[in-house]
């Protein structure tokens, strides 16, 4: 039986050259569209539906990208996104938050440029063809496939500058593997509220706690002028009191406060009630989010938001 699936090239050091220097740049003519792919009764429908690198990545490349996938997704019985990887988890979070066709939906990048020793873009890419037309996919949300591990969209995470093993999931491990022969999935996951978003935008900063943090750049901030915030809080979730109090005032203006934990492994949760601490800050309208990093809590914000979910139904949906 033959697999169409619809390949959307967004750019990335998957799709960049390498210089005489070692410098790598974009390249006009993206070196993907050249990679022969031997796989038995693939049909491959080919876009590149833009060319940034991943830092120039923003809201507006995601909503396209939902939007392409959203319009002519059930052409296909899979889709695969290449995409560089110093933003993928976010555009892989995004997407696993929009209402897609139920498909498979794999995003993949490179670590190595197309020409550098060791280049691992086509073995990526002709890996994340795989899982998208294999039946096994299909309910698993978004995925990301690198360096032959399957994970989860929401909870994988880049935690090396250049190692290509960089994308882990730290506290639950990958969705599956990929063999010579096989896919092999060996959890689930969860189900999740999806959206259908006519439009995305919103401006919520990221702040990150520190020893003797005091009140300095939150008290720049005002409630009228950004849409939300997310503090990476210490531990379990608990702040120095100043930088506490600064936020709570944020909160209690009507500002939705996020609060994640600065660790990559561990749930936030308010556990110590003493000034800061978690109990306190959740008493004073702080929502906690499990288990995301703080670039995806402020996207789930973001997409709440622009889903003008308000009050109760956002808290609901924040620490949900």
């Amino acid at each position: 039986m033959v697999k169409n699936i619809l390949v959307l090239h967004t750019g990335g050091t998957i799709s960049m050259t390498a210089d005489e220097m070692g410098n790598v740049n974009s390249s006009a003519d993206n070196p993907m569209n050249h990679v022969a792919v031997e796989l038995d009764d693939y049909n491959i429908t080919t876009i590149d539906i833009f060319n940034v690198p991943s830092p120039h990545i923003t809201e507006k490349h995601m909503f396209e990208l939902y939007r392409k996938i959203k319009e002519i997704g059930d052409r296909f019985d899979g889709v695969v996104i290449t995409h560089g990887t110093d933003t993928l988890e976010e555009t892989a979070y995004f997407l696993d938050t929009m209402n897609l066709p139920n498909i498979p939906i794999v995003i993949t990048g490179a670590m190595r440029s197309s020409n550098e020793l060791g280049s691992d873009g086509i073995y990526n890419y002709l890996s994340a063809l795989r899982v998208a037309g294999n039946p096994k996919s299909v309910g698993k949300g978004v995925l990301v496939v690198m360096n032959d591990d399957i994970h989860a969209a929401k909870y994988v995470t880049k935690t090396h500058t250049t190692n290509v093993s960089t994308f882990q999931t730290p506290t639950h491990g990958p969705l599956g593997i990929i063999m010579k022969n096989e896919i092999l999935f060996f959890q689930i996951a969860e189900t999740r509220v999806r959206f259908d978003l006519n439009a995305i935008d919103g401006t919520i900063p990221i702040i990150k706690s520190y020893a003797g943090m005091g009140n300095g750049i939150l008290s720049l901030l005002r409630a009228s002028h950004i849409d939300g915030i997310v503090i990476e809080a210490l531990g379990a979730g608990n702040l120095p009191p100043e930088a506490a109090e600064s936020l709570t005032t944020l909160a209690k203006e009507g500002l939705p406060v996020v609060l994640v934990s600065r660790c990559f492994n561990g749930i936030a949760e308010p556990v110590y009630a003493y000034r800061g601490g978690g109990v306190d800050l959740a008493n004073n309208g702080i929502m906690f989010v499990k288990e995301l990093n703080s670039q995806k809590a402020r996207l789930k914000l973001l997409i709440a938001l622009n889903a003008q979910l308000k009050g109760q139904a956002l808290k609901e949906y924040i620490e949900g």
